[in-house]
């Protein structure tokens, strides 16, 4: 095996974060292709599993302490090309700020009536009927 397709296979991983009827969406300051607001992601490190990357960005990137509550699935992304995990995340702790700077320049707490206005090309299918029933419940 090479070093390529290990790193090819660790992919990124995505924290779906729900709190109080909304979901937790940040800006990077450089997009991957039509990429501006997304999900808090990053690569999943050696030894680490998709769900304990997403927990670990969540916190770089936001501050935010958070638990995962489900594994969403995965997929290769059809914007960026990168194999992406996706795991439901709950707030345990702390108040969400953009801490990573170097990577983020905002971020909001989205209704989902307002979802397609952050990500007008659409969310991943089992990311979208999570929160269908997530942000009306």
């Amino acid at each position: 095996m090479t070093q390529q397709s290990a790193e090819e296979r660790s992919g990124i991983a995505a924290a779906v974060v729900v709190q109080e009827g909304r979901v937790l969406m940040v800006r990077r300051r450089v997009g991957e292709g039509q990429l501006s607001w997304q999900f808090p992601a990053g690569e999943i490190e050696a030894g680490e599993s998709p769900e304990e990357a997403a927990v670990r960005e969540t916190a770089e990137e936001t501050g935010l302490g958070v638990a995962v509550v489900g594994f969403l699935g995965e997929r290769v992304h059809p914007k960026s090309g990168r194999l992406m995990s996706y795991a439901a995340c709950e707030v345990v702790g702390g108040t969400a700020e953009v801490v990573d700077l170097d990577e983020l320049d905002a971020f909001a707490w989205v209704a989902l009536a307002e979802i397609p206005e952050y990500v007008p090309y659409g969310l991943f299918e089992p990311v979208q009927a999570y929160l269908d029933i997530a942000l009306t419940a």
